[in-house]
């Protein structure tokens, strides 16, 4: 009885959304919609893309949200310009080697630069830019898949900025009213 008592308060408090919660969800709703408008405004590009890489750029929280979003923008453009440069050996080299060499590179160029933290993002990006479909297999597919990487990465960033703008500003205005109350 205890248990199930400990498991019901447990769940209560997990349905509890902070704004911290809130806010990542309209973010998230934010950037999904951004990114939706070029999906059915030009059907003919992989625009979907963009909203799996909103997605992975969002952070949930404030703390360093800017420069995490950063560093996952810069580790998606990584992951994608490895995935293209990996098309390169496709003709001559079966894809489970040129993905499992792309990997590889992948980690060690994040970490090289510093971008641990994005490491999963760049890895994505990777396979969204490199594994294709064989009717669409090409050069040109993979640059156009890189595109719409690095647009959800920028929508993203700017959504990034403009909640922390937002929320800068909230605990300006709170440090204000509560030095005026002292």
């Amino acid at each position: 009885m205890i248990e199930s008592k400990n498991i019901i308060v447990n769940i209560k408090n997990r349905l509890a959304f902070t704004n911290l919660e809130f806010q990542y969800i309209l973010k998230c709703l934010i950037g999904v919609s951004v990114c939706y408008i070029p999906y059915v405004l030009v059907p003919q590009h992989e625009f979907y893309w963009s909203i799996i890489s909103v997605l992975l750029v969002l952070a949930p929280d404030h703390s360093d949200s800017n420069r995490l979003a950063m560093d996952r923008m810069k580790a998606n453009v990584i992951g994608s310009v490895v995935g293209l440069l990996a098309f390169l050996f496709l003709e001559h080299v079966p894809v489970l080697v040129v993905l499992c060499i792309a990997v590889i590179v992948n980690i060690l160029i994040c970490y090289m630069l510093g971008l641990e933290s994005a490491t999963r993002s760049a890895l994505a990006a990777l396979v969204i830019v490199l594994i294709q479909e064989k009717e669409r297999s090409s050069w040109a597919s993979g640059f156009e898949r890189m595109g719409c990487v690095i647009v959800g990465c920028l929508i993203a960033i700017i959504i990034t900025y403009i909640f922390s703008r937002f929320e800068k500003m909230r605990n300006g205005r709170n440090s204000v009213s509560e030095s005026i109350e002292k």
